[in-house]
Formats: structure tokens, sequence, C-alpha cells
């Protein structure tokens, strides 16, 4: 989607006149746009869809989610402050964030050497540590609109596993419901091993991150995708397409900043758990290609790496002895 000028400058209304704007590539859901106003404040404008056929179940209600997780992690993390929402779809048929401009420059936009890759994960990891410390009031996707959002961990993450296996369903994308489904009921035990909600950002992958130039993290975005619930959570978000080495030197910075996701990771249930979540977001992944109307020439082959992923991820699951839990 896009907003015209006309219709920028009635949101913006209340706070000022714009001087000058720029429209914001990378993304491929929201449209973001880059404001300045007329008295120098630098705003960032993302205008998130409300079509129902454009979005997965889990993200009803997200842009809401958005703003209220930033307002959660203002105390923990570098996250942008924001200074207006409108969510009344009276100006353009989308719900609107505005927040402050980030310093520093996107990760992602940088060609960092292996040794400043490390570097920067163990500084993300440090970073999960404070984020992991914000508690939560429930657990699951915090927008009630989604019906994932619950008072325990397992019933949370079955309603985001039926959730995103009816968006498979509906969209016509191809999905190994019957083996999700069988290996969720033999694992899914696991999950009332968390019993105390935090928030998990959900998407911290190099695009979401913004950097200085000695490389220090000071940005986060894009907390609409955020959950309610276990640590552990993080990691997948943080290494969608499973780089190696990737999810150990995060810990590494977790563990130096008393953080929990080692312990976590070797208790009982904390493999399973993981790999449950691994199976979650890339089915995800897969579900989306179809929902968002992906397009370009690299989509066949990021098609068949993620279908890849999904299919390693379900047959850890499949061969893994159920854990014992007390």
């Amino acid at each position: 989607m896009s907003l015209t000028p006309a219709q920028l400058a009635a949101v913006l209304e209340p706070l000022g006149e714009i001087a000058r704007s720029e429209a914001l590539t990378g993304g491929t859901f929201a449209a973001t746009l880059a404001v300045t106003l007329t008295d120098g404040a630098r705003l960032i404008v993302k205008a998130t869809p409300t079509d129902p056929r454009r979005l997965c179940r889990y993200e009803r209600g997200i842009a809401a989610s958005e703003a209220l997780v930033y307002g959660m992690l203002a105390e923990r993390a570098p996250v942008p402050e924001v200074v207006m929402t409108d969510f009344s779809r009276s100006v353009v048929d989308a719900d609107i964030v505005v927040t402050r401009h980030l310093p520093g420059r996107v990760w992602n936009d940088l060609e960092l050497d292996a040794a400043a890759t490390v570097r920067v994960r163990h500084a993300l990891g440090a970073l999960m540590a404070e984020l992991h410390r914000v508690p939560a009031p429930a657990f699951g996707y915090p927008a009630r609109e989604t019906g994932m959002r619950h008072d325990d961990w397992r019933t949370a993450i079955t309603a985001m596993f039926d959730g995103i296996l009816r968006d498979a369903a509906e969209s016509g994308t191809i999905v190994p419901e019957a083996r999700i489904r069988a290996a969720l009921s033999r694992h899914g035990h696991v999950l009332e091993a968390v019993t105390d909600p935090v928030v998990v950002h959900n998407d911290l992958w190099p695009a979401n991150i913004f950097l200085d130039d000695d490389l220090r993290i000071v940005g986060l975005i894009d907390t609409e995708r955020a959950v309610w619930g276990d640590p552990l959570f993080d990691l997948v978000g943080a290494n969608q397409m499973a780089e190696e080495r990737a999810e150990e030197q995060i810990i590494a910075g977790d563990t130096d900043a008393g953080g929990v996701l080692a312990a976590e990771l070797v208790s009982p249930t904390g493999a399973i758990r993981l790999a449950l979540y691994r199976l979650y977001y890339r089915l995800i992944l897969v579900t989306e290609i179809d929902i968002r109307g992906f397009e370009g020439e690299w989509l066949p082959q990021y098609r068949a790496s993620v279908a890849r992923l999904l299919d390693d991820a379900l047959r850890a699951l499949e061969a893994a002895e159920p854990a014992r839990t007390l």
C-alpha cells in the first residue's frame, strides 16, 4: 500500500507541516516513510494494511501491538518513541504508527566481516537479556483480535499453530498439516514448563537493528510481531534462515549479561521447545509468501529455502523423543 501526499499531510496535521518525505524500501508489509517537519522534527510514519486478505491471523491488530510493545520496552532497549497513533482509518484504510527517527545505520545494509558479525551478535544477546526482564500480562500475541492471547503458554502456542495452518489452507499454501499437528501433539507438553511470560521481540534479524559507527546497537524497530512468552522464542526470529553458529554467539552475549537463554536451553524441555518455535516460525515464512503475494527473481530460491527449513524443523521433532517433565 502507499500514502498520497495529501493523506500523509492529513495524518500528520496534529504534529505539524511536512517539509519533505521519502518512502523507505526494504519492507514487505507496511508502507513506511521518513518525514521531516518544518520545525526540524524527524519522524517515521508506518501505515499498516488492514485488509484481512493480506493478513495472517496473528497480524490482526498488529500496529497497535507494535506501539504497545515499544512502550513496554522503552526503559530497557533503544526503541523509537511513539509520538502518535491513528487507528481510526478515517484518512486512509490503514493503521498508523508515528515514531521518532532513530540514529545509526541498518545492520542489514552493512558488510560486516566475521569478527564484526560475532561482536554484534554478542551485543544482540546482551540486549535480549534486557528485553526478557520485561514481564508480560498474558501469553501469546498482545492483540486480542488474534484470538491467540491466553493464560498459559501451551494454549497460546496451540492457537498460534491453528491460526497459521488455517491461513495456509485458505491461501492455497501446501504444508504437511497432519505431520505438524502430530508433532505439536507429541511434544506440546513441554510448553507447560513456561510459566512466566516476558516480552519477546520475535523479529530481531539484521534489518530491524541499527548500529552506530562503533557497531554498537543504537536502535531496534518492528515490534509488531512481538510475542509474550518464552525467551527462547527470540532465538528463532533472530536467526530466521538458520545461519551456522548465530544462535551460539547470541546466547554467549545473553549469558554474559545475566540472561536466561543458556539455562533454558539445557533444561529438560528447552531443546524441544526451541524446535517447536522453529517449526512455527518457518511455517509462517512458507505461508506468508502467498498471502503477501511476493514477487521477484529471488522468490523461487527463497521459497525452496524456507520449505527446506520447515522440513528440517519437522524432521527434527519427529526424530526426537518426547521430553520428560516433572
